[in-house]
């Protein structure tokens, strides 16, 4: 009898972990953590070194995650190269100050959710955080890397958070390459132009705003 209330009493802890939805903090740790791999991933690309020194990537649900995130920035940035390259010069802003990086990315990054969530204007936004990343370290500020993760953290924290708990967390990004459905490949490459449409309009009423 003890051995069988014992199985129930884990059964229903099992359950309760699975059912259980991410809190705020770990939302805007785990983005932070992809972030961080997202820049490095493009800093590589660029030939240019940056260190991790802050919490890397834990477990391999998250590792996942940010394959299929850097699959997507791929994607997105080969259908657009132009737009998420020189962003801070696109922007029109010093990339040595790091007041400046962290104002112009919040900026941008309120006018491409102003008009709703996906996952496509999610995965605009770690291509835009990882174009304006190159952008500081080429100009000898990598310091400045840091911000830019901390900014896109509290983004997550301010925004996006409400969005990612109705869908399980960060793991639901993950249906974008798993889908069966044949209208999906449509559907996102539809997201991605709107997504890449919306950032240059971002772009410009960034610009345009008065100063």
């Amino acid at each position: 009898m003890e051995m069988l209330r014992r199985s129930s009493v884990f059964a229903a802890e099992v359950m309760e972990a699975f059912d259980r939805s991410p809190t705020d903090k770990e939302l805007v740790s785990q983005a932070k953590a992809l972030c961080r791999d997202y820049i490095n991933s493009r800093l590589n690309k660029a030939g240019l070194g940056w260190s991790k020194s802050e919490h890397g990537l834990s477990g391999g649900s998250l590792r996942e995650v940010s394959s299929v995130l850097l699959w997507l920035g791929d994607e997105l940035e080969y259908l657009r190269p132009n737009v998420y390259r020189n962003v801070a010069r696109q922007l029109n802003i010093n990339a040595t100050l790091e007041n400046v990086v962290s104002d112009a990315f919040l900026a941008v990054a309120g006018e491409m959710f102003a008009t709703g969530i996906t996952w496509g204007k999610v995965v605009s936004l770690y291509a835009v955080a990882g174009g304006l990343a190159v952008d500081c370290v080429r100009q000898g500020q990598p310091a400045i890397v840091h911000t830019i993760v901390d900014c896109l953290g509290e983004f997550v924290r301010k925004t996006l958070s409400p969005w990612l708990k109705k869908r399980g967390g960060w793991a639901d990004i993950k249906q974008c390459v798993v889908n069966n459905d044949p209208s999906f490949q449509s559907h996102w490459l539809v997201s991605t132009v709107y997504t890449c449409g919306h950032f240059v309009k971002a772009l410009v009423l960034y610009l345009l705003r008065e100063r």
